[in-house]
């Protein structure tokens, strides 16, 4: 089953603003037991976020558009990473622990950055 995107997300399933977004990246550091001594908002040409191994997180400011189950799964992903620094078996199960559709919430991430790069490649 192939879950297709609208072109358009509905607000009410958007972020509000950045404060938002470090917001829950600050309640999902606690709850997953992280110290993220910095959360930062800014573009970024590649990537959807990133973290350092100080804790340091980044996150793109184009998350701000994409609905908001998946920008969670982006802080949940790149958060799990101070436990584990790659994406072995040890990293997926604490994916699964924390989120358990992480899985599908990653394919239908793919999905919409294709459809949103097709729609801005369009204009």
């Amino acid at each position: 089953m192939t879950m297709k995107f609208p072109p358009r997300t509905p607000a009410n399933v958007l972020w509000h603003d950045v404060n938002e977004l470090k917001s829950v990246a600050h309640q999902w550091a606690e709850r997953i037991n992280v110290v993220v001594p910095q959360i930062q908002a800014r573009q970024m040409r590649s990537k959807w976020a990133s973290i350092s191994t100080t804790g340091r997180l980044t996150l793109n400011t184009d998350l701000l558009q994409i609905p908001k189950e998946l920008g969670e799964f982006v802080i949940v992903h790149e958060l799990v990473h101070l436990l584990v620094p790659n994406h072995g078996k040890v990293f997926k199960s604490f994916m699964h622990a924390y989120l358990p559709d992480w899985e599908q919430r990653e394919r239908h991430l793919r999905i919409y950055a294709h459809t949103v790069r097709k729609r801005d490649q369009a204009k």
